[in-house]
């Protein structure tokens, strides 16, 4: 049976923050906060049986709220990642977004999904986040009524379900930004470098040099973006080349099994985890915008400091500023419509250290 216990996580802006912690059989613990619907913990044992929290974070509500400019964790939207200069037109209106990448908006704007505290309800071992999210926020039309259901499950799998709805025409697109290392959030580029990833895409979007979509897109064979087949991550990277941070187009299944997007493995830990969506993209991020070497650290769990290339993300999505490419599958939501969005993490230990395939998981 899996267990869930609530404690207090602190107070922000005069609302109570909760912290959900789920405990599975075999030691495996997940950890969300109330604040930016946040994955907070993700304890994974490994092959040995030494139990190491393998995604980055704080400790206490202050990191989450003063420090926390990667988005370690953190539920993102209205619109996650990125929407070219600033603007999006529906039925003939311009809407101007934040510029908070340049000249671009990057993960719903300056105060987005990720800086506010969500509503709370508990059935059993399940968590619902929900948030109500007013017409123009950001700069977005629409009442957007947006849920996050959380549930952890004793076979290792941790499920995230985002619903929503609007009372206008908008754009959504919302995902997950954790940052995983299963070597342990406190082991940095070095155990990053040595993760063995598969990603189940054949393309990639094609950007400029702003990381804006062109509309075009890239096939991966022949590419140092090429993760068909299992591959180190730390190939090129650590010459300071191919650093990753680009949309996947996954080969989605087309059946009542989520598709396989990806899937990475440490191997000196034997800790691996699999990623299972129905969204069309993934993206593939190592941490560039991580401080330097010669930078200041972001100092999060148990004091470490997090630098670049200390975790990688797959944050699965619809394709970054589809809301200005027809050929795109689209990010518009309309009155009446449900956006629906489920992702499933699969942990677990290969204690021979062979990669092998996917896990088939129920839609």
């Amino acid at each position: 049976m899996v267990s869930l216990t609530v404690e207090d996580f602190g107070v922000h802006n005069e609302k109570k923050v909760q912290k959900f912690t789920w405990h599975a059989e075999g030691g495996m613990t997940v950890s969300v906060i109330s604040y930016g619907a946040i994955i907070q913990s993700i304890k994974v044992p490994d092959c040995f049986g030494v139990t190491k929290d393998v995604v980055l974070g704080f400790d206490d509500l202050d990191g989450y709220v003063n420090r926390n400019t990667p988005y370690l964790g953190a539920t993102v939207g209205r619109c996650a990642n990125r929407i070219g200069n600033a603007s999006f037109e529906i039925d003939g209106k311009t809407y101007p977004l934040a510029k908070n990448s340049g000249k671009h908006h990057l993960h719903g704007g300056l105060i987005g999904f990720d800086k506010v505290v969500w509503d709370a309800t508990v059935s059993e071992a399940k968590v619902t986040l929900s948030y109500y999210s007013k017409d123009m926020e950001e700069g977005y039309p629409g009442d957007l009524v947006t849920s996050v259901v959380y549930e952890l499950k004793n076979d290792h799998t941790f499920h995230v379900e985002f619903i929503a709805t609007t009372s206008k025409k908008t754009v959504v697109n919302l995902t997950n930004h954790s940052y995983f290392n299963l070597a342990g959030h406190d082991t940095g580029a070095q155990e990053m470098y040595k993760h063995r990833v598969v990603i189940n895409a054949d393309r990639i979007t094609k950007t400029d040099s702003d990381s804006i979509p062109t509309g075009a897109f890239t096939d991966v064979e022949g590419t140092p973006f090429d993760f068909r087949l299992e591959k180190q991550v730390g190939e090129g990277i650590v010459s300071g080349k191919n650093l990753f941070d680009d949309n996947y187009c996954v080969n989605t299944s087309g059946t009542e099994v989520l598709s396989f997007v990806a899937k990475a493995l440490h191997p000196d830990s034997g800790r691996y985890m699999e990623v299972h969506s129905d969204q069309p993209g993934v993206q593939f991020y190592t941490g560039n915008s991580l401080p330097s070497p010669k930078e200041n650290a972001i100092v999060g769990k148990s004091g470490v400091g997090y630098r670049r290339h200390g975790a990688l993300c797959f944050e699965t999505q619809k394709f970054p500023d589809a809301v200005h490419h027809t050929n795109f599958p689209s990010a518009i939501l309309t009155p009446g419509e449900v956006y629906k969005h489920r992702v499933v993490y699969k942990f677990g230990v290969n204690r021979n250290n062979k990669f092998g395939g996917p896990t088939v998981i129920s839609a």
